[in-house]
Formats: C-alpha cells, sequence, structure tokens
C-alpha cells in the first residue's frame, strides 16, 4: 500500500485513524505547534491530562481553521485519576479543556494502580463513549494481559495500544497479541527520546539522503505503527513528515530490526509489566 500523509488505517470498532500523529509531550505551549502540524498536513494530535496541554492543542486546532471532524485528537488519564467516578469527571473536565466538543480517542495512560481500579476507569471511558464525549477507547502501555482483563469483564476491545515502539525496543508479543486481537499499534518515542546516534541510522540516513527522524519513521510506518513524533520546532514537524516519497527496502528494515533489546532498550518508563 503506497501511503501519504492523508493515509488512515480502519479500526477495530469501525472508522478510521490517520497513520501519523504529532505528540506533544513536555511541550507546554504546544498551540503553534499543533497549527503548525496542521497546515503541513497532519491530522492526528496526541495529548494527555498528564501533559497539561490539552487547552493549547484545542487553541491551536482553532488557529489553523481546519474543521474540527477532519482532525483526530487523543487524549488519555493518568493513574492518579483512576476509579470510575474520578475517571468520569476527569473524561468531562479533558473535554472542557479541549474546548472542541469531544475526543477521537480517549485512553488509560498506563496499567498502574491494578486490575480493579483499571477496569472500574474503563468502564468509565465506555460510558463516556456512549455519552458522546470520546468516540472511540483505548489504552496505552497494556501488555496482553492487561487487555485480557478487559475480555473477561465482558467490555468492548480497545481500538488502540499506545506503547514505546523504536528498533531498540519492539515489545514484540504485545505487538503480536495486539494484531491477533484486530487492535490497532501506536508507536511513541519513535525517536528514541532523540537517542539517534547509531551508525544504521546515519547509514541509512545517508542512504536514502534523509536524516536519521525520517528514517526511524519510515521504519515505523512499515511496520504498520502509527508513529507520534514529538516535536516544538516548526522545522522538525515538517521535516517528520517528509517520510513518504522513499521506501526502506528488505535489507534496511532486516538492519533496523536486528537492533531490538527488548525491555532493555526501552528509553522511557515503559510499565508493561505492571502486574
Amino acid at each position: 500500500m503506497v501511503l501519504s500523509l492523508q493515509s488512515d488505517i480502519h479500526l477495530l470498532s469501525g472508522g478510521t485513524i490517520p497513520v501519523i500523529g504529532l505528540g506533544v509531550y513536555l511541550n507546554d505551549e504546544c498551540a503553534v505547534a499543533c497549527q503548525v502540524a496542521l497546515e503541513e498536513g497532519y491530522r492526528m494530535i496526541d495529548s494527555a491530562r498528564y501533559y497539561r496541554n490539552e487547552a493549547q492543542v484545542g487553541a491551536g486546532v482553532r488557529r489553523s481553521g481546519i474543521p474540527r471532524e477532519q482532525i483526530f485528537i487523543t487524549s488519555k488519564i493518568y493513574h492518579v485519576d483512576f476509579g470510575f467516578a474520578r475517571a468520569r469527571e476527569c473524561i468531562q473536565e479533558s473535554v472542557d479543556q479541549l474546548g472542541l466538543g469531544y475526543y477521537d480517542l480517549y485512553l488509560i495512560h498506563s496499567p498502574v494502580t491494578g486490575k480493579e481500579k483499571r477496569i472500574a476507569t474503563y468502564r468509565a471511558l465506555v460510558e463516556a463513549k456512549k455519552d458522546g464525549l470520546v468516540k472511540k477507547i483505548g489504552v496505552s502501555n497494556y501488555s496482553g494481559k492487561h487487555i485480557d482483563e478487559i475480555i473477561d469483564a465482558g467490555l468492548e476491545l480497545p481500538d488502540v495500544n499506545q506503547i514505546e515502539l523504536h528498533p531498540f525496543c519492539q515489545q514484540k508479543p504485545i505487538v503480536e497479541y495486539c494484531r491477533a486481537k484486530g487492535i490497532t499499534v501506536q508507536a511513541y518515542s519513535p525517536l528514541v527520546t532523540g537517542r539517534m546516534d547509531h551508525d544504521v541510522f546515519r547509514h541509512l540516513a545517508k542512504k536514502h539522503d534523509k536524516d536519521e527522524a525520517q528514517i526511524l519513521i519510515r521504519w515505523s510506518l512499515q511496520k504498520g505503527y502509527i508513529p507520534l513524533p514529538k516535536s516544538s520546532r516548526s522545522a522538525r514537524i515538517r521535516s517528520n513528515a517528509q517520510v513518504f516519497n522513499f521506501e526502506l527496502d528488505n535489507d534496511d528494515m532486516d538492519a533496523l530490526d536486528a537492533l531490538d533489546q527488548g525491555g532493555k532498550g526501552a528509553v522511557t518508563w515503559n510499565p508493561v509489566e505492571e502486574p
């Protein structure tokens, strides 16, 4: 399949999601970044309550002039707010902060806190979906055992599982589980939090006349993930989208795949093994 910045992927419960998005973690003044990204052609923005910038996302969307229905916006609920009643309050607060009526996707940020609160929080997401506050629901940093809890509780499957994914941390058991269930996989930290000084990355960047970030984003796309590269710099936001005019060949992909270190390759908290 030929990919473009306007390509999308079908979700388990119906509808679609863009193949790439702008991450806004550690970007407290992200309205400009969101506006630039949308004007460049991005159609997805990934935020979270923990990031404390939902209102800025809303401001950037409004400034862009792009119709709301053409933009896919995500947020997440953090574990300090888990539990059914508190989660319902927080989802409403998120929607109010955004100021655009609803979220396209709302995730549980992590499996931290244990099974009982995880399930109660997920039930709150299901109810928020019924109420129209969110269109789709999902999880983040979940392993298969955490998603099995949702199945055992008789609740709908998440449309999305957002996990740390890059050549050093490929999370193969989780990816295989999600694919078997039809759950879309989003990749956060696809640029290894900027740690791109590696011979393989440099070699492939030179080979394809691209930069290392573009190689990593392209790898993620060709693996079938949805990368969420983050940046506050306009030039970097633009260049991160310039990944649809080349393709990594089998040897390139094999070289990147060979860098996997399992869990040891993680560069973030990666709480997928929470009990």
